[in-house]
């Protein structure tokens, strides 16, 4: 199973705890991350002090060393990090089509984001059996941790903000960046078929249907159609 990851002293000064399993309906709503208010000068700027980002920036590091853990599981050699995972999507948002009414500014953003709280939980994947609802208090209590760690102010808010609107999937943004999310990955799981040799149908299979807009199905399908 995916292992949550304790931060060390020079990056925290709390600890984080997760606490037992709580049961919530479908329908449970969940407020956003709230930030404590900092000195005057954190809260009213728009930029965290060179501690706050460095320290941030440290604990994103996570980002890069930890595997995902599908492929993990799927013994795939190398197997990609969090962040390359990320980097790619932020690459498909920004070589995307201009679409009326779509940000394509804030869809990279939110690309390159929208995994981040994974620094410390780790990558939870269904194999884990950790109910959404658990994962999504996981991961919630880490961002607001993190947000809290860049000093809070507009850039951490920006970030938290980013981050619920991709989880509620509640704007076409997220929309288009869940698509990239999935494109990414059956991407990735056609080149180590291609590479190593895998076969890795059931990636494919995970995201059959579940494309939300056109451009995700139109990429979706130019991958399938690379498999024959």
């Amino acid at each position: 199973m995916s292992k949550s990851i304790s931060l060390t002293p020079s990056l925290t000064c709390t600890h984080l705890r997760f606490l037992p399993f709580q049961t919530f309906s479908s329908t449970t709503s969940f407020p956003p991350p709230q930030f404590p208010r900092m000195a005057a000068e954190s809260s009213s700027s728009s930029s965290p002090s060179a501690a706050s980002a460095i320290d941030f920036l440290s604990l994103c590091h996570r980002l890069k060393t930890t595997k995902r853990e599908g492929w993990v599981r799927r013994q795939v050699e190398n197997p990609e990090s969090i962040s390359d995972h990320m980097y790619r999507m932020g690459l498909m948002a920004l070589i995307s089509a201009d679409i009326p009414e779509i940000n394509r500014d804030k869809c990279i953003k939110m690309a390159i984001v929208h995994d981040i709280a994974e620094a410390i939980v780790g990558d939870i994947t269904p194999d884990d059996g950790i109910p959404k609802h658990e994962k999504n208090r996981r991961e919630r209590e880490a961002l607001e941790h993190m947000c809290k760690l860049l000093g809070g102010g507009q850039r951490a808010k920006e970030i938290a903000d980013l981050w619920m609107e991709y989880e509620e999937n509640s704007t076409p943004e997220a929309k288009i960046v869940k698509d990239f999310d999935k494109v990414e990955m059956i991407l990735q799981a056609l080149e180590y078929e291609k590479d190593q040799g895998k076969d890795l149908e059931e990636f494919f299979q995970s995201t059959a249907g579940k494309f939300q807009t056109e451009l995700g199905k139109s990429w979706a399908s130019e991958i399938a159609s690379r498999r024959k």
